[in-house]
């Protein structure tokens, strides 16, 4: 059955057309996925489905009493209500009906009730008729079910009672997700799901939409995600949507074969063209011949003239080197990360050697980030050793872009990076990365996050370093600029350490995984699988008898690391709370201090003593919360 159908959707956006006369379907249960460049209009697509924007022209169908849940990238969640209430909202008339439920079975258990038999009757028939409803609704599982979905989005029970304004913007897009999931609606319209969510979590969501009753649209471009999820892929190319059969392998290897009839067809038709006007304009003149050139240039007037296919990897790169370092790269020696009153992560001793392409991997907030950065010196190490090898030169990819802001422009920026090169050397390499033209000259911040992305990237490939630090490198990137970074790393002679949340990359680049936990790092050899595989088997092996004492160690550990890593969440949560506490604490214990010297204050001995008191009172409740403070820290520590 069809539960959404789109038909001849057009939209334009300042006579920029978006969307040509598109077209699609959703099938009961169909997984689909939406992919194209950045800014093809994606976007505009799932908005004009959900509603949120009108098309054109064009009709959308939906049968009646459809419901629909559309996830925006712009989260709006933001208010008082806790994270438990909020999600509780998706399931208001449940939570009605329980509450009915409640008062129905207290006015039977009343004594007046009991007593009068014809009002016991017709409230214990409706009690029974609401009791059936509420069962066939899900009234006894949607409790379970939502605790079940936080816990999924690595939402724990401490995050139950606390206010939403007080969450990460991660968090809040992580909450609007979940109750969209909870809603259960025919047809999610999801715009980038995975993002802010960690590997474990993606896990999780892979499985819980490929179980999902209803029809799913997602953008993403999580290819991994894609892969696992769909079978369909919807593909924006120049205004025109083509649907393919199969997940995202699939689809990459059909544009492929297509890209290449395409390509085949108009070449031929173009060395056509070319011989029908070679014919013309040697026979067009002369009396004998000008019939059939006459009626060769009408044919050939009337052709549909063929347009060159798009090379889907338009973006074109290469990472060169300009000297080999050493076999040995990179090295530590019982190393700790972190901040002075922070540890992350200590006694780290890992070897990187040269051509090794290493994964750091590691739960969020273990301190990924904070080991590149201790690594390449804008963070010093709180203990230990580093050391860089011979000839070792380091290209660092912030995920951040903290640099690329301001007002100079993109053709400057790179200049000034590298002024020994002429302007052509350079508008070559950022021509590469699709800047051409006018593009060359706009400033840094009207850059959107894939140009800024990209930008980036060519300062990296200037460098001509040997060993590339990467954080989150294909973030902002589509999915076909996430091919190509994939390839001409593949082709890279140099060392690569990277972090990633996109498996697809992680799995087709990673020769060695390291997992960073805050008792060290811990080495896998293989690639992103290989490290999954491993540590299934680690902690489910297949007949726990047979476990050997070294991987018993290991899965202690691993498991000990996770209880740590809950534990300093939690004091995480409890700091920022005792923070804020001190916060309003001494801005009380000011006002008092003013109010004390109020000529209406002191000249009333009465209402001093009451200042004074309150005073001390917000002293002594300061000193409390500095202690507790000071106890978390050295905890953690």
């Amino acid at each position: 059955m069809i539960v959404l159908q789109a038909s001849k959707i057009s939209k334009f956006f300042g006579g920029e057309k978006i969307l040509d006369n598109t077209s699609l379907s959703l099938q009961t249960g169909e997984k689909a996925g939406l992919v194209g460049y950045n800014g093809a209009g994606k976007t505009t697509l799932l908005r004009i489905l959900a509603g949120q924007i009108p098309s054109d022209s064009g009709e959308i169908y939906k049968p009646a009493g459809m419901s629909l849940g559309y996830l925006s990238q712009k989260n709006q969640l933001d208010s008082e209500t806790t994270v438990l209430d909020e999600m509780y909202t998706v399931n208001k008339k449940l939570i009605d009906q329980e509450y009915y439920l409640g008062d129905l079975e207290k006015k039977m258990g009343s004594p007046e009730i009991a007593e009068n038999k014809a009002a016991f009757q017709q409230i214990s028939q409706e009690y029974a008729d609401l009791l059936e409803e509420f069962r066939s609704n899900g009234g006894y599982e949607f409790h379970a079910n939502t605790r079940a979905i936080l816990y999924g989005l690595g939402f724990s029970e401490e995050y139950f009672q606390q206010k939403i304004n007080t969450l990460s913007g991660g968090q809040k897009t992580r909450l609007a997700l979940g109750k969209l999931l909870a809603a259960n609606n025919d047809v999610l319209l999801l715009d980038e799901p995975t993002n802010h969510l960690d590997l474990e979590t993606l896990t999780w969501l892979e499985k819980y939409l490929a179980g999902y009753p209803g029809a799913v649209l997602t953008v993403s471009h999580d290819r991994y995600f894609l892969d696992t999820l769909v079978q369909n892929i919807y593909e924006i190319d120049e205004s025109q949507l083509i649907k393919y059969n199969g997940n995202y392998s699939s689809f990459i290897q059909q544009k492929l074969e297509n890209n290449k009839l395409q390509l085949k067809n108009y070449k031929r038709q173009q060395s056509e063209i070319q011989r029908s006007e070679d014919f013309i304009q040697r026979n067009i003149a002369r009396a004998s011949t000008t019939g059939r050139a006459q009626s060769r240039k009408k044919a050939l007037e009337k052709i549909e003239i063929l347009k060159k296919p798009s090379d889907f990897k338009s973006v074109n790169f290469s990472f060169n080197i300009e000297r080999s370092s050493g076999h040995e790269v990179f090295k530590t020696s019982d190393l700790a990360i972190g901040y002075p009153q922070l540890i992350l992560s200590e006694k780290i001793n890992i070897e990187i050697h040269k051509g090794d392409r290493v994964a750091l991997v590691g739960a969020n907030g273990t301190g990924k980030t904070t080991f590149l950065k201790t690594l390449i010196g804008l963070i010093q190490p709180l203990n230990g050793h580093m050391t860089l090898g011979t000839n070792v030169t380091i290209g660092y990819y912030d995920q951040e872009q903290t640099e690329l802001k301001g007002s100079i422009t993109v053709l400057d920026q790179l200049w000034s990076k590298y002024p020994h090169l002429n302007e052509k050397t350079i508008r070559d390499i950022l021509g590469s990365f699709l800047f051409s033209g006018d593009d060359v000259e706009k400033t840094l911040d009207q850059l959107s996050g894939g140009e800024r992305a990209k930008l980036a990237l060519s300062q990296i490939i200037l460098s001509l370093s040997n060993f590339l630090v990467l954080d989150e490198p294909t973030n902002h990137l589509d999915v076909y600029s996430r091919e190509v970074l994939e390839d001409a790393l593949l082709d890279y002679d140099g060392t690569i350490l990277f972090i990633s949340h996109d498996r697809y990359f992680l799995n087709k680049l990673s020769s060695k995984i390291f997992e960073l936990s805050s008792q060290g790092i811990f080495d896998f050899s293989g690639n992103y699988q290989n490290y999954l595989d491993t540590k299934k088997s680690i902690l489910n092996p297949a007949n726990p008898k047979d476990i050997s004492p070294a991987k018993e160690l290991a899965r202690q550990n691993y498991q000990q690391e996770k209880d740590n890593q809950r534990l300093k969440e939690k004091m995480g949560r409890k700091l920022v709370e005792i923070e804020a506490a001190i916060e309003a604490t001494e801005k009380e214990i000011s006002v008092l201090e003013e109010e004390i010297f109020l000529p209406e204050i002191y000249q009333n001995l009465e209402l001093l003593l009451t200042k004074n008191n309150a005073l001390e009172n917000q002293k002594h409740i300061l000193t409390d919360l500095y202690i507790s403070w000071e106890k978390i820290i050295e905890e953690n520590s």
